[in-house]
């Protein structure tokens, strides 16, 4: 069960990183548009969102084992064709098809643990789980850019089939046969279009208004069919008996700050992975290899920072370890910008690295929006969240990219070289992402002021016994749904609550 579970974590984690810096030679041998580019990131990222919350749903109604292999044969063959894709159309439909399948697969694995293993099992499959996505964070950059400068390509996706593979025929003999939780369960079918629908329009709109014009009627009609279903989505889920998002949730002051934050974090901190491996590439001259391994201090001192983070938190609170955290990330990425076409990497370490403990600081949003919701609505509070870091991973990509085409247009307009042009609008679009996370400083610090005591740390010696052990199960399920950055979160948090309670 935890072998299936952590190479399944890892695969759909690796799929998140190991694209971005392959990314230049794809552009090379296919003869793709940086919009190509954005939508072969953004695509896995968009379809895993918009379905994510219809996964957990499936899982339910047709069972947890089943689902899971499912999805593994969707995302294995998605893969063995994203490996084949002749240009960039079916390089980005297949990419479409592998987030369908990590939608099915990462809910289907919480379920898992949280149905069908016991409480010892249930931590360690969280640990393990979080070990290979911190892996996969760190390796991920290194192995794509490897592969591409040493291989081709299409060994970034082809790799995924023998890991399914394996994984296939453990889930087979290691899984339990268990009955599904809910099999005349409905569905929100028409949330789950609507929500699909604005997603779609919204990301198409933001990646080709630079190439189409802002205000031609395309990308008006777009953006006018993203607020419209958008408004017949938030009022469905109004009015639906069993909607795909509790919109009570958002009542709670505390858990919709922690929210927005992690969001507007989302947006800052996703176009550093994909635009600065261009930066290094294209304009500093790096190998593909030696980019990818320019990311490596970034996850090493984010796991590293991880374990001291509820001592912070004891120390300053929950809202002001947050604040801290978002603006050392917002300060990074301001740093990053100014580093320029003729700086070398050293001048962009230390920002990295400030990026890295900045985002280790904000892990606690998670915890403190979990615990202030009802036990009753704990799953549905669990993946709210986590569609909101994962959309926010799409609009992260194309907002920065929408930025970076302005500027870059505007700058080659006024006679700039495409170098300059492309560095100009590199440093706009990391400055706008700056913004947002500063933003979100605000938002968590003015929110989360009052955070009840027993969310401040992890470690205080009050409220254990079983709001401990919810909390670990509420955290588990958190991480095992949540872009890597996140999935590191969970391993000194998890480990240090379970040793609390054998204590007892």
């Amino acid at each position: 069960m935890i072998v299936s579970i952590s190479l399944a974590t890892f695969i759909t984690a690796l799929d998140n990183t190991v694209v971005n810096v392959a990314l230049p030679v794809m552009q090379r041998q296919l003869h793709l548009s940086t919009n190509d580019l954005e939508w072969i990131a953004s695509s896995y990222i968009l379809s895993f969102a918009s379905l994510m919350l219809a996964g957990g749903k499936l899982t339910d109604r047709f069972g947890r084992r089943r689902i899971f292999m499912i999805g593994l044969v969707v995302f294995g063959t998605s893969s063995l064709l994203a490996g084949l894709a002749p240009n960039a159309g079916v390089l980005i439909a297949t990419r479409a098809v592998q987030g369908v399948g990590g939608a099915m697969i990462l809910p289907a694995t919480l379920a898992i643990l949280a149905s069908d293993a016991t409480s010892r099992v249930r931590v360690l499959g969280a640990g393990m789980a979080t070990a290979s996505a911190a892996c996969a964070l760190a390796l991920g950059p290194l192995v794509g850019g490897a592969i591409a400068e040493y291989l081709h390509w299409s060994w970034i996706f082809f790799v995924n089939v023998p890991v399914v593979a394996v994984t296939l025929l453990i889930a087979v003999t290691g899984l339990p046969k268990a009955p599904p939780s809910n099999p005349d369960g409905p569905m929100d079918v028409p949330g789950l279009v609507l929500s699909g629908l604005t997603l779609s329009a919204l990301t198409w709109a933001l990646i080709e208004g630079s190439v189409l014009g802002w205000g031609s009627q395309p990308i008006l009609f777009a953006l006018g069919a993203a607020c419209v279903c958008g408004a017949a989505f938030v009022y469905g889920e109004f009015h639906t008996a069993d909607p795909l998002i509790d919109v009570s949730l958002f009542r709670n002051r505390l858990f919709t700050g922690a929210t927005v934050a992690q969001f507007l974090w989302g947006l800052g901190i996703n176009g550093v992975f994909f635009f600065t491996s261009l930066f290094l590439q294209n304009i500093m001259g790096y190998s593909p290899t030696e980019a990818g391994a320019a990311f490596i201090p970034l996850a090493v001192v984010l796991a590293l920072v991880v374990p001291f983070v509820s001592r912070v938190v004891a120390f300053l609170g929950t809202d002001l370890t947050v604040a801290v955290g978002l603006v050392m990330v917002a300060i990074g990425l301001l740093w990053v910008s100014t580093v320029g076409s003729s700086g070398v990497y050293l001048d962009m370490l230390p920002a990295l690295i400030l990026i890295g403990v900045g985002s280790a600081l904000s892990i606690p949003l998670t915890a403190a929006a979990l615990g202030v919701v009802p036990e009753v609505s704990a799953g549905m509070a669990s993946a709210v969240l986590t569609a909101a870091k994962e959309i926010a991973g799409v609009f992260g990509i194309v907002l920065t990219g929408a930025v970076l085409q302005m500027r870059q247009t505007s700058l080659l307009e006024q006679g700039a070289s495409t170098s300059d042009a492309f560095v100009g609008g590199y440093e706009r679009g990391l400055q706008v992402g700056a913004l947002l996370t500063l933003v979100g400083a605000v938002v968590a610090l003015v929110t989360m002021r009052h955070v009840p005591k027993h969310l401040r740390t992890v470690s205080d010696s009050s409220g254990r016994h079983r709001r401990l052990l919810d909390d670990v199960e509420l955290r588990t399920g958190q991480a095992m749904q949540s872009h890597p950055l996140v999935l590191v979160s969970a391993a000194g948090s998890t480990s240090e609550i379970y040793q609390s309670e054998e204590g007892d």
